[in-house]
């Protein structure tokens, strides 16, 4: 996920160059900044009514659903400044949704393994 000024052909271009590998199949609604996707895809895009589309598309709605109810329930709001590290946490977290018991195990294992971070005093 990523946080775009705007959603055109040339955001969309940027973000699919960097981030979907190339000759992928892509299924989107027909927004027209997406045809953008078919040069380098097989883009499918279709055109659904409202009450069909958790059947085309069935986890965008749920991950954008539970992003909204992740950042009300959690920071119950947050600053436009900071979307994008709200996003990168989200994704994080999301993707690992299935290992929650593993991380005490993890992080007790980074901190015996990591050398210690050592900060330098202020004016030095």
């Amino acid at each position: 996920m990523k946080v775009v000024g705007r959603v055109d052909q040339d955001s969309v271009k940027a973000f699919a160059e960097e981030a979907i590998a190339p000759g992928q199949t892509l299924h989107t609604d027909a927004f027209a900044a997406l045809r953008v996707l078919a040069e380098g895809h097989h883009h499918v895009a279709k055109v659904t009514p409202p009450e069909l589309v958790d059947e085309w598309l069935p986890w965008v709605h749920v991950v954008i659903s539970n992003f909204k109810s992740y950042v009300l329930g959690t920071y119950h709001g947050i600053s436009g400044r900071y979307v994008q590290e709200y996003l990168d946490e989200y994704c994080y977290r999301l993707n690992r949704r299935f290992w929650e018991n593993q991380i005490p195990n993890r992080l007790l294992k980074l901190c015996a393994t990591h050398q210690p971070v050592l900060l330098q005093p202020v004016g030095c």
